[in-house]
C-alpha cells in the first residue's frame, strides 16, 4: 500500500514539474501552464504576487502588480510583453487547485566590435558578446556570416580583417532547448585603387587626351560650339525678324483701309423717296343726303 501512495506523489510530483524559460529584454515570452484545460480556476503567481485568476464561469481578475498590467492569459499559458530584468524569478500555475512551477530567466544581451563596426581590410578588431543575467550552463557563441559552425568563446579576435568578415555576426545564447540570438553588422571597406600615371617620354608626361582627340586641325570653338552652330543661329535670328516686320506692315495696312472704309461711309448722304404726281382729276365728293324720316309706329287696337 505505502508502494502505491508513494508511486501516485511520485506521478504527481512528476506532473507538476515546471519548465525553465528564457527570454531577451524587450521581446516576448509566453510561459506555459503546463495543462490544456481546466475546470473550476486557473491562477498565475509571479512570487507571492496575484497576476491574474479565472473562475469556472470565465470572469478574469487582474492583480495589482506592475507585471499583471503587461502580461495576459490565453487559456491556460501567460503571455509577458516587453520582458524587464526584473520579470526574473519564479512563477506559479495553479490550475483547479495543482500547482505548476516554472522560473523565468531574463537576459540583457549586448554586442559590441572595437574599434568601430566599419573596418578595413587587414585592419584588427575585436568582437564582444556580454550576457547580464544567465543562468547556469548556458553557453555564448559567435557566427559569422560566412560559415555555418559557430566559434566556442564570447569574444571574437579579427586579426587581420578580410572580405569574409563583411556582413551580420550572431551572437547565440544557448540554455538548454532554448536559444537567443543578437545581430551586429560589421562593414567591411576595401582601400581606393590607385591609378598609376602614364610614362613620361623624353622626359615630358602626355597630356590627356581631351574632346579634340585624332582632329587636330579641328577649327576654333567660340563658347565651345563650332561655327556652323553660330551660323545656323544667325540664319534662325533672321528669319524671325524678317516674320516680326511682315506682321508689323500687315496690321498697318489693315488700320489704313479700315480708316479709309469707316471715312467713305460718313461722306454718303441719305436720298430722299421720289413719289409718282398723276394728272387723273379727283373724285366727285358724294352728295350729303338729308335726314330719313321716320316712319309713324301703329295704333294699338282697342277692343270693341
Amino acid at each position: 500500500m505505502k508502494v502505491i501512495v508513494l508511486f501516485v506523489f511520485v506521478l504527481g510530483a512528476l506532473s507538476a514539474a515546471g519548465e525553465d524559460f528564457i527570454a531577451k529584454v524587450g521581446d516576448k515570452v509566453t510561459l506555459k501552464c503546463g495543462v490544456s484545460s481546466y475546470t473550476r480556476s486557473l491562477r498565475w503567481h509571479h512570487g507571492t504576487d496575484l497576476l491574474h485568476s479565472v473562475d469556472q464561469r470565465g470572469f478574469p481578475r487582474k492583480g495589482t502588480a506592475e507585471l499583471a498590467q503587461r502580461s495576459l492569459v490565453r487559456q491556460t499559458n501567460l503571455e509577458i510583453s516587453s520582458v524587464r530584468e526584473t520579470d526574473a524569478g519564479r512563477f506559479t500555475c495553479s490550475a483547479d487547485g495543482t500547482r505548476h512551477e516554472h522560473s523565468l530567466s531574463v537576459l540583457s544581451v549586448s554586442v559590441s566590435v572595437h574599434p568601430s563596426a566599419v573596418l578595413k581590410l587587414n585592419d584588427e578588431a575585436t568582437l564582444q558578446c556580454e550576457v547580464k543575467g544567465q543562468p547556469q550552463g548556458c553557453e555564448v557563441k559567435w557566427q559569422s556570416p560566412n560559415t555555418d559552425s559557430p566559434t566556442d568563446s564570447s569574444t571574437v579576435q579579427l586579426k587581420p580583417v578580410t572580405s569574409s568578415h563583411n556582413g551580420a555576426w550572431q551572437c547565440i545564447v544557448t540554455c538548454g532547448s532554448n536559444k537567443l540570438s543578437q545581430s551586429l553588422t560589421i562593414t567591411v571597406k576595401e582601400p581606393p585603387t590607385t591609378t598609376k600615371s602614364p610614362p613620361k617620354l623624353n622626359g615630358k608626361s602626355e597630356k590627356p587626351c581631351g574632346t579634340n582627340c585624332g582632329n587636330d586641325d579641328a577649327s576654333p570653338r567660340l563658347l565651345g560650339l563650332a561655327w556652323w552652330v553660330w551660323v545656323a543661329i544667325g540664319v534662325g535670328c533672321l528669319v524671325a525678324i524678317l516674320l516680326m516686320v511682315c506682321v508689323i506692315v500687315l496690321c498697318v495696312r489693315v488700320k489704313r483701309r479700315k480708316k479709309r472704309f469707316l471715312k467713305m461711309k460718313g461722306q454718303q448722304r441719305p436720298r430722299h423717296k421720289k413719289y409718282c404726281q398723276c394728272d387723273h382729276p379727283t373724285a366727285a365728293a358724294k352728295p350729303k343726303q338729308g335726314r330719313r324720316r321716320e316712319k309713324p309706329s301703329a295704333l294699338p287696337l282697342h277692343p270693341a
